[in-house]
């Protein structure tokens, strides 16, 4: 998806409208504010380690990307 087809499919809602995630393994998060990065398309990844993976280095055949991370909340008491 671009950010031109990801912009028209949102303009169909009201633009009140909560916007959320897929939650780490249930429910739903927060979606954070968009970020550049690079990426490597890696399909053959198993479907739990993402078709794309952030490139760390120098990689001649990085993708950009725009990514909406999701809130990483940590349930962890404090001590």
């Amino acid at each position: 998806m671009t950010i031109n087809e990801l912009i028209e499919a949102l303009q169909k809602f009201p633009h009140d409208m909560l916007v959320l995630t897929d939650g780490y393994e249930d429910g739903y998060e927060h979606v954070m504010p968009p970020k550049s990065i690079q990426v490597n398309h890696v399909p053959e990844n198993k479907y739990y380690d993402g078709e794309y993976q952030t490139v760390n280095e120098e990689f001649s055949g990085a993708i950009n990307a725009v990514v909406l991370p999701r809130n990483r909340r940590n349930d962890e008491p404090q001590r």
